[in-house]
């Protein structure tokens, strides 16, 4: 009786035709394997020790990053390990960590994680299945969106020795198995008495490459590394994680925090305004790399919210859209340096190829698109009294909400366009927290804000433009979008058999969602601009998503 329930047990556990891999690839074979000794874009011979110093702005009130409740600090992904790990020179593959290897069918309708018997926590205890049980079941009843709706596909777990099995139900892909696999790993002795759903200031017990030494809150979070890290050996930790301390100082806006940076108070940035990239930068010891990749951009947009009138109409958006200057924008805010986004998937080959060229209209003359602007609006009952558009005693107007001033400069040469077509729009700028609240329950007219896509865009898609997404506060439908050929797009691309099956469903949901008109995009650049003070410094080799930061160093 005892050998038979054992059996039984297996079988559960590891399903027929299962089969036993190293890494975990969304698409083809997995680039490294046990025989690796280091990714090809680190450096193994990287020196440990000195100091990162970055900036945030805005504040933070807590230190879990897996709750929806609180603005969280900037970095603790630091002090969380997953059960695999991502790598950036693959479209989407991951590899050994707090599991050692993974049991998969063919069908991907579960997944067994072997937990690695030297995983352990900060302070010496094993990570064990009871822990890996429990974040997902905290996680699916109280974590982000994203995880509820991903966990709760699941339908039976199975724990046996140091291997736990998750089963999936109805609604599962072939995704599923890589987002379990990137699932954080939470102290279930440290957590179990604490309410999750809170705020947090006190450290969490963790387990990742580093942990926290010092917390102001909402001023400063520090990292030191820790040096008896149970996981540095392992492929995809080799050359990473190199500073001996993180820090984020928190400023009030990036102006400020630019200046901290050039006095040497800072010493990495990421910048992401052309204007300050060519013009800010006074420390002539300052080491400026212009890093390209070959992932998706971040597609920057003027947003319509398509929930409230004048945007519910297509005409309203195709009009407003076409009076955007985007030459003298090109010019004067990108210095004639960026490419204007023209698909959702901008510097990558999962762009629809027609999308790759302008529009038409684009390069008309500026009195022909005010022209045809013109037509649209006058066709949906929008007329000219007065020198303003009017439709049933109503002027034609809306609110832009901005999260940074120098995103003005864009927003008023957007005013005077409209200007000229009767058209009023109010512009104001937000703190980030006022900000982050209005986008989270999609309380705007119009956003400057973005998505972001990868080489392997897979369940976020419903995020971003499923019907279920645009009613439920915190996802991503910023345009609130509900159309139910798109919303069969976006699940089917999670389940993509093949990478050319994603690439043609990424082509045909890109050239669906530039036909809404649902945004007004800007530019994009092609290239990671990062700034850093010697003596940092960066391995020669990149992969495919650019510069990973985790793998620089300090030389002594």
């Amino acid at each position: 009786m005892f050998i038979r329930i054992v059996f039984l047990l297996v079988l559960i556990a590891f399903p027929a035709q299962a089969e036993e891999l190293y890494g975990l690839a969304m698409h083809g074979q997995p680039k490294y394997g046990p025989e690796s000794a280091y990714l090809d874009y680190a450096n193994p011979d990287a020196p440990k020790g000195g100091t990162l110093k970055e900036a945030a702005t805005g504040s933070f009130d807590t230190l879990n990053p897996y709750a929806i409740k609180g603005t969280p600090a900037k970095g603790l992904n630091l002090i969380y390990d997953r059960l695999m790990r991502r790598v950036w020179d693959e479209p989407f593959t991951m590899y050994p960590l707090i599991a050692e290897r993974v049991t998969v069918p063919e069908n991907r309708s579960s997944i067994t994680f072997h937990i690695n018997p030297k995983a352990k926590f900060h302070d010496g205890r094993a990570i064990t299945t009871q822990d890996v049980k429990f974040s997902f079941e905290t996680l699916k009843e109280k974590g982000r969106p994203n995880m509820r709706r991903i966990y709760s596909l699941v339908n039976d777990v199975q724990t046996l020795d140091n291997a736990i099995t998750f089963t999936f139900g109805e609604g599962h892909d072939r995704e599923t198995v890589m987002i379990m696999a990137l699932m954080p790993i939470l102290s279930k002795s440290w957590w179990e008495d604490r309410e999750f759903k809170t705020t947090l200031l006190d450290p969490p017990l963790s387990n990742g490459p580093y942990k926290i030494k010092t917390v102001d809150a909402g001023r400063k979070i520090v990292y030191e590394r820790v040096p008896d890290y149970w996981a540095k050996d392992l492929l995809p930790n080799v050359g990473h994680y190199n500073f001996g301390e993180v820090s984020y100082d928190y400023f009030r806006d990036d102006t400020v925090a630019l200046e901290a940076f050039n006095k040497g108070t800072l010493s990495f940035r990421r910048e992401f305004s052309m204007s300050k990239w060519l013009q800010a930068y006074d420390n002539k010891d300052i080491i400026k790399d212009e890093i390209a990749h070959r992932r998706p951009e971040r597609v920057r947009a003027l947003i319509f919210n398509t929930r409230r009138e004048p945007f519910n109409d297509i005409n309203v958006r195709k009009a407003i859209s076409m009076v955007f200057d985007e030459d003298w924008i090109g010019k004067n805010i990108y210095y004639g340096k960026q490419k204007r986004i023209n698909s959702y998937f901008p510097n990558s080959s999962l762009a629809f190829t027609a999308a790759k060229d302008s529009p038409i209209e684009e390069h008309l003359p500026t009195r022909a698109k005010l022209r045809m602007a013109a037509d649209l609006l006058k066709e949906s009952g929008w007329n000219i009294i007065d020198g303003k558009r009017v439709k049933n005693g109503k002027p034609l107007s809306f609110k832009l909400i901005l999260s940074a001033p120098e995103e003005e400069k864009i927003a008023l040469n957007f005013k005077k366009s409209l200007q000229r077509l009767g058209v009023e729009i109010n512009i104001r700028v937000l703190d980030s927290a006022s900000f982050q609240l209005r986008r989270q329950n999609y309380d705007y007219d119009m956003i400057l804000h973005h998505w972001q896509n990868s080489l392997s865009p897979g369940t976020e898609q419903l995020l971003y433009w499923g019907c279920e997404a645009a009613d439920q506060p915190g996802r991503f439908n910023y345009a609130g979008l509900c159309d139910k050929e798109i919303d069969t797009i976006a699940r089917a691309i999670a389940d993509a058999g093949t990478y050319d099956e994603l690439t043609t469903l990424a082509h045909r949901l890109d050239e669906m969602l530039v036909s809404k008109h649902l945004a007004i995009p800007l530019f994009y650049k092609g290239a990671d601009y990062i700034a850093y003070h010697p003596p940092i410094n960066r391995p020669e080799t990149t992969g495919l998503y650019g510069a990973v930061p985790e793998t620089w160093w300090m030389d002594q």
